[in-house]
């Protein structure tokens, strides 16, 4: 559960980083097709970058509902993954496949489903 939480806590820092670059570009003036469009792009990026730093967070607890917001993050960061990689950016591509791979197989282990699952003393499974 440590490393799903991590690869998943790894992406919301990659996402707020995409969000700084992206902010400090729209105030130093660079060229956008529409302004309000850009900050709404920005809006975005934060949103699911803080999303992305919740579903960790309560991975990392044991809870159960984090497990299918990881693997829609999995699946998007696949869908984005692919493209770039066969886009000529092969590195960018490979850097968002990998953790995206692993945290989909490791989602489905019966430790990651057990620690998710817990019952009794332990805290609550949601």
């Amino acid at each position: 559960m440590l490393v799903i939480a991590v690869i998943v806590a790894l992406e919301a820092t990659a996402l707020l980083v995409a969000a700084i670059w992206y902010g400090s570009q729209l105030l130093t003036g660079a060229p956008v097709l529409s302004f309000w469009g850009a900050v709404f792009t920005l809006g975005l990026l934060l949103a699911f970058s803080a999303w992305l730093y919740a579903v960790s967070t309560f991975l990392f607890r044991g809870y159960r509902w984090p497990r299918a917001g990881a693997l829609v993050a999995q699946l998007f960061t696949l869908t984005i993954g692919f493209p770039t990689m066969s886009g000529g950016y092969p590195l960018a591509g490979l850097a968002m496949l990998v953790p995206a791979v692993l945290g989909i197989i490791l989602l489905f282990d019966k430790r990651v489903i057990a620690f998710a699952s817990r019952a009794g003393g332990a805290p609550p499974a949601l």
